[in-house]
This record gives structure tokens, C-alpha cells and sequence, in this order.
């Protein structure tokens, strides 16, 4: 299963995201010693050596394209459902109500990825380097489209899969993780209480946990809608990004991006302002940024309709916190009136149906332009993390009897 020719790869070692410890790789990992997200390592002046932005262009469009920068080591090792680069969209008609230049507001729409979500980034690459590792059970707590993600790419990788969600995920989540090919337990309980379960069991079942920064490689995966979105926009970065904030993988991910890009010289050292999203009904980090704190505490009672962003506590805390404020960006939190009046109005108004976790950024970017935390000037990418056919959606048309008389003129 090739997607590109084997090339050399440039992962060195793998190290604690807090402590900075060295790790080796090419071995299983979940948390480090100390008990905090790992790191993958590259030698950047390898792939500085080896990697051309020309090199690149001639390789097929999806995120493989970037292959010295990712830690698969062996392409027969790759697990590919159809990978694409996601479209970047103009929301042109908002714009001009908006009166910002049309060229200003655009949604990367993760929706056209396999699972119909950006977590087939991180699971794909999870996956893969859990073949190359030698894993064959592999277990996760969900909201749902991370579960999907597993599902599918564990099924194509002939990994078994064990996915636990909470009882309330949508419906088309619990559904589709089932077909395709997990065995889907539903918890009374949050995602963290999920987690608590997958931990517990690790040793006993004998999988492998897959949770949000409790391995190595989500991260990775994450990080090429970083590498995808500076290539889309001719080597360069936008000045505001609005991620909506769950565990965080992707800002983290991104962020490192950017990071690796500057360093292999495909980039300078602009940066955009990283803006993290939540609900106003589970919103840790937004809490913690407005308190100064590097480490956000656990949500009581965390509810909204936008599930994919109601993780009431996330392990990377400290680096979506990090990331944040060395950009020089904020943390917001929107209402849940708020998501679905965004989601309303740029499906009427754009023809783009957005998730309710897609949707929160919209409802995000136009609050903080009213308060001019981010200027009509600024080219802004919002994140569209998945399909909105995944959800729930209003009831639409109207009975028309026939035959019959029928009014056309009030049609």
C-alpha cells in the first residue's frame, strides 16, 4: 500500500512535553515517566537537506506529502482511506455583510476527510505507527468522531478496536463506529469518565490506549493540517486561526507545525494568533487563560451542544495554554445559541454546512470582532473539524399534496 515511494525519515527520539526527558523511539509509548504528553523529535537539518517545497508539490494531495516530517518509519506501513487535502473555503456573501474584504474569512472544511472529520488525521497516524509497533488491540474514549476514526482505520489495519463513548454522543457517531468494525460500549458518564475506564483496563484487557495526547502520534497527524495550511496559502500563514478546543490536539499540533516550517526554512517567524474555542457550557482552558494559569482545572457539569468540545479536563492543557499566549492569541468561549445561530447562517447564506464544533469558531470570530479583539484586516482560517451531516439536523420542507390545485405563484 503505497501512497509515496519509501524515502528516509528523520525522526531522532521522542521527549516529555513538560520535562524536555529524552525518549527513544521505534518503542510503545503513552505517557512519559513523569506522566505528560511525548513529543516526536525530527533532525530538522536532515530534512532541511532532503525535503523541497518542489519535492513536495510533485507528490500526491493528501497529508503523506509530507513524509520526512512524519514518524512512519516504513510506507508498507501506511493505513490510507483516501486521504485529501481539505479545501479552504471563502465565505464571500458574509464577508460582504460583514463588511470585511472577501478574501478575509476562510473555513478549512475537515469534513471531506475519510471519516468525514479531521480525527482521521490523528487516528491515521495512530494506527499506522501502531502496525509498525507491533500493537493489535487498541482502546479510546470518545465524543464520537475520534471513535469513528479508530473504527475505520483499526478495521483497514486488521487492529481490534474498543471504542467507549458517553451515552449522549450523537447517534451517527455511535452508529457509524459500530459498523465499522469496533466494539462500542455507551458509559453513563463524560469523556473523562471514558478515559478513566480505558486506563484502568489497559493492563487487564491488554489494549492499547489510544486517548488524546496519551500517545505519541495523534499529535503528528493533527500537525499536517498545520503543514497543509501554510502549503494552501503559498508558504505562509494566515494571522488568526479559531480552533475549537476539546483535548486540543490540533492547536498543539499546529503549533509545532509552524515551528518545524520555520526551522526547515519553508516558512519565517510570523505566526498566526491562535485562538482557542469552547462552549460556554465546558469551558476549562477559556477559564484558565482569563485566571493567568498554565493548567486548567476539571469543568463540573460540563454540557453542550457542540459534544466534540465538551472535554471537561485535557491532559495537554498546558500546551493548548502555551501555544495561546506565545502566539499571542486568547481563549473564547460562545454560547450554545450562539453556535447554532452561526451554524444557521452559514449554511443559508455560504451553502457550507458546518459541524456545531465548526460552527462555534464562526460564532467565535464574529463576537471578537465586535470587540475588536481581531480586526476586519486580518485574514482569519476557521476551523470546520467535520460534516455537519454527522449531526442532528432541524426538519426542513413542507407537505405539498397532489394532485390537486396547487398555488405556484406562492411557491
Amino acid at each position: 500500500q503505497e501512497i509515496i515511494p519509501d524515502t528516509q525519515t528523520f525522526v531522532t527520539h521522542l521527549e516529555c512535553s513538560m520535562t524536555g526527558t529524552r525518549l527513544p523511539a521505534d518503542v510503545l509509548h503513552n505517557l512519559s515517566p513523569e506522566g505528560y504528553p511525548i513529543l516526536v523529535r525530527y533532525d530538522l537539518n536532515g530534512v532541511k537537506s532532503t525535503m523541497t517545497k518542489e519535492t513536495i508539490s510533485q507528490r500526491a494531495p493528501n497529508w503523506w506529502r509530507y513524509r520526512e516530517l512524519l514518524p512512519v518509519r516504513h510506507t508498507k506501513n501506511i493505513i490510507s482511506l483516501g486521504e485529501v487535502m481539505t479545501p479552504l473555503i471563502h465565505l464571500n456573501n458574509i464577508a460582504k455583510e460583514l463588511n470585511v474584504p472577501s478574501e478575509k474569512i476562510i473555513v478549512k472544511d475537515e469534513g471531506r476527510l475519510p471519516t468525514g472529520s479531521f480525527k482521521s488525521r490523528g487516528l491515521a497516524l495512530a494506527v499506522s505507527m501502531a502496525k509498525e509497533l507491533g500493537v493489535t488491540k487498541m482502546a479510546m474514549p470518545t465524543n464520537g468522531n475520534a471513535g469513528s476514526a479508530l473504527a475505520a482505520y483499526a478495521s483497514k489495519a486488521n487492529i481490534e478496536a474498543i471504542v467507549f463513548c458517553p451515552a449522549d454522543t450523537p447517534r451517527v457517531n455511535m452508529d457509524e463506529i459500530a459498523l465499522q468494525g469496533a466494539r462500542l460500549y455507551k458509559i453513563n458518564g463524560l469523556i473523562n469518565d471514558c478515559g478513566k475506564i480505558v486506563g484502568a483496563g489497559k493492563n487487564e484487557a491488554g489494549w492499547f490506549d489510544t486517548s488524546t495526547l496519551k500517545e505519541p502520534y495523534r499529535i503528528e497527524g493533527k500537525k499536517t493540517m498545520g503543514l497543509e495550511l501554510a502549503e494552501q496559502l503559498g508558504w505562509d500563514v494566515p494571522d488568526v486561526i479559531f480552533y475549537p478546543t476539546g483535548g486540543g490536539t490540533g492547536l498543539i499540533g499546529m503549533w509545532k507545525a509552524f515551528d518545524e516550517l520555520q526551522k526547515i526554512g519553508f516558512i519565517g517567524d510570523k505566526r498566526p494568533k491562535m485562538i482557542a474555542v469552547q462552549a460556554e457550557g465546558c469551558a476549562p482552558i477559556v477559564r484558565a487563560f482569563d485566571a493567568g494559569e498554565r493548567h486548567a482545572k476539571l469543568w463540573d457539569g460540563a454540557h453542550t451542544y457542540a459534544a466534540g468540545i465538551r472535554v471537561p479536563v485535557a491532559i495537554g492543557d498546558f500546551l493548548i495554554l502555551d501555544a495561546v499566549r506565545e502566539s499571542g492569541g486568547f481563549a473564547v468561549a460562545v454560547s450554545d445559541n450562539e453556535i447554532r445561530a452561526a451554524l444557521d447562517e452559514v449554511a443559508k447564506k455560504e451553502g457550507l454546512l458546518l459541524c456545531p464544533e465548526g460552527a462555534a469558531t464562526y460564532a467565535a470570530y464574529k463576537k471578537v470582532l465586535v470587540d475588536g479583539r481581531v480586526t476586519k484586516n486580518e485574514r482569519v482560517v476557521l476551523f470546520n473539524c467535520a460534516s455537519g451531516l454527522k449531526y442532528s439536523l432541524p426538519r426542513g420542507g413542507e407537505v405539498l399534496d397532489q394532485p390537486g390545485d396547487i398555488d405556484y405563484k406562492n411557491l
